[in-house]
């Protein structure tokens, strides 16, 4: 058997501003949507050319309140081309949630508090 990883699932309280949230701070665009018939969820899955992987950005209308995301143990790593252009970017944003300089990584935190491991490229 052979597996490929195709999506990560955030679920959002404002499909708007996290749709906004992941084009500004990382480029990854809609790349397709799914609407229920009857207005209850709607599923928008954001990517970009560089990898197949998608993050599936998923919003309920029957849940109004923030999610729990517990302890924020669990994260999505991304790689950049460009640490220090996306960091200025980040710090911009203040998005940034924490860094390690040792590692030479640092984590930003999406509107819904979803936790993004930045990586270089090189690494």
């Amino acid at each position: 058997m052979k597996t490929r990883l195709v999506h990560q699932n955030y679920n959002v309280t404002d499909l708007g501003r996290s749709l906004a949230f992941y084009e500004e701070a990382l480029g990854l665009t809609e790349q397709r949507r799914k609407t229920a018939s009857d207005g209850s969820f709607i599923l928008v899955y954001v990517g970009n050319e560089k990898a197949d992987f998608q993050v599936e950005l998923t919003w309920l209308r029957d849940h109004p309140q923030p999610y729990d995301i517990g302890e924020e143990e669990f994260h999505t790593a991304v790689r950049v081309d460009d640490m220090e252009e996306a960091h200025a970017l980040h710090e911009m944003m203040g998005c940034i949630c924490f860094e390690n300089h040792d590692m030479g990584i640092y984590f930003i935190k999406d509107p819904d508090g979803y936790w993004i491991e930045i990586l270089p490229e090189n690494e």
